[in-house]
C-alpha cells in the first residue's frame, strides 16, 4: 500500500475525521456520548476500513503461522477470530494481527500503515512453504458491530453494509469503549520494548501450550518465574482541564518518570481515561501525574502475575 485510504463514510451526515492515523475515518458522527451508548446497547457498527488488510493462502498457511507466531494456528476452526503476535528473539513484540480463516486463506488486519513490514517480514520467512502473503487492503475493508465483532468488508461495498448496519458510530466512541476495557493498541500503547506479559496479551494473543516460537523463552520466564518490568494500567485523569495528554507524555510519581502515556479518551461514564506503561514496582495507589494532570490508576495487568504461577515439577 502507498497510504490510508479515505473512508466514503466520511460523506456520511455529522462525519467528523479523525486525527494521526486514524484520520482516513471519522471520529464522531456528531456526538461521541451517544454513539458509546450504542454500541454499548449492542446498536450500530463502527468504520474501521483505515486498518490495513493481508491475506495468507496456501495449504502450509496454518502450521506455517502456528511455527512464527505466539498463537496456537493448527487447529484454528474456520470463522473464529484470533489475535496473534511475532516476536523479537528477545520477546519483544514486533507486529501484531487480528483474523479469521476461511478454509481457504487467513485474512487479518494490523494497524494502518502496519502491513508493510509485516509482509516483508513474512515473505522472508515462506522459505520452501506453500504459502502466499498479499496485501489486499485495496480490496477488503475492516468494520465493527458490537453484535458480531471484527467484520471485513468488499471496500467496494463499505457504503451498502453501512445503510445495513447502522447507526454509524465514530473511532472515539470505539476508542473509549476499548481503553475502558484495558485493550492495548499496538504501537500507540506499546513501545519497541514491550513483552506481552506488560500489557495483558496472556492469553488473547499469545498461547501457552503449543510449541516453540521467537521470543519464548523470554514470555515462558516471565510467566512462570518472574514479574514484568512494566505493567499496562489504566489512568483515571483528573477532569478539571478540557484537554487529553499528549500520547507519550511521561508519568510521573512525585518528581520522578515512572512510565509513559499511550492512548486517552473522554468516556461518557468514567470521564477522561488513558492506558499507560508503568514500572511494575510503582505503588498501586500513587496519585501519577502526566501532561500536568493527576491521575489515578486503576491495575490492568497484576504486577505479581508471576508470583500467582509456578512450574510443575
Amino acid at each position: 500500500m502507498t497510504g490510508p485510504l479515505l473512508s466514503p463514510l466520511l460523506s456520511l451526515p455529522g462525519a467528523v475525521a479523525g486525527n494521526g492515523i486514524d484520520a482516513p475515518v471519522a471520529a464522531h458522527y456528531g456526538s461521541f456520548n451517544v454513539e458509546q451508548r450504542q454500541l454499548e446497547a449492542g446498536e450500530g457498527f463502527v468504520d474501521l476500513s483505515h486498518r490495513d488488510v493481508i491475506r495468507i493462502s496456501g495449504p502450509d498457511r496454518l502450521t506455517w503461522l502456528h511455527n512464527l507466531t505466539t498463537q496456537h494456528f493448527t487447529d484454528l476452526a474456520p470463522g473464529v477470530w484470533t489475535q496473534a503476535l511475532v516476536l523479537s528473539p528477545q520477546g519483544h513484540v514486533e507486529h501484531e494481527l487480528r483474523g479469521v480463516d476461511d478454509g481457504e486463506a487467513f485474512t487479518a488486519f494490523t494497524e494502518p500503515g502496519a502491513s508493510g513490514p509485516l509482509v516483508a517480514f513474512l515473505e522472508r520467512m515462506i522459505f520452501m512453504m506453500r504459502v502466499e502473503v498479499t496485501d489486499v487492503t485495496a480490496e477488503l475493508a475492516v468494520a465493527w458491530r458490537p453484535t458480531a465483532g471484527y467484520q471485513l468488508v468488499p471496500r467496494e461495498q463499505l457504503e451498502v453494509f453501512a445503510e445495513a448496519a447502522g447507526p454509524a458510530c465514530g473511532l472515539w466512541a470505539f476508542e473509549a469503549l476499548r481503553i475502558a476495557r484495558g485493550e492495548p493498541r499496538f504501537g500507540l500503547d506499546t513501545d519497541h520494548r514491550t513483552i506481552p506479559n506488560e500489557v495483558g496479551w496472556i492469553g488473547p494473543a499469545v498461547h501457552l501450550d503449543k510449541g516453540c516460537y521467537r521470543g519464548q523463552e523470554t514470555v515462558a520466564r516471565v510467566h512462570t518465574l518472574g514479574r514484568p518490568p512494566r505493567r499496562l494500567v489504566l489512568l483515571h485523569l483528573d477532569g478539571t482541564e478540557n484537554r487529553l495528554p499528549t500520547r507519550e507524555s511521561d508519568v510521573l510519581a512525585g518528581d520522578k518518570v515512572v512510565g509513559y502515556v499511550g492512548t486517552s479518551a473522554r468516556h461518557h461514564e468514567l470521564g477522561p481515561i488513558a492506558l499507560a506503561l508503568v514500572k511494575r514496582n510503582v505503588a498501586l495507589d500513587a496519585t501519577l501525574t502526566t501532561d500536568s494532570m493527576p491521575a489515578a490508576q486503576e491495575v490492568v495487568v497484576d504486577p505479581e502475575v508471576g508470583l500467582h504461577v509456578r512450574p510443575r515439577r
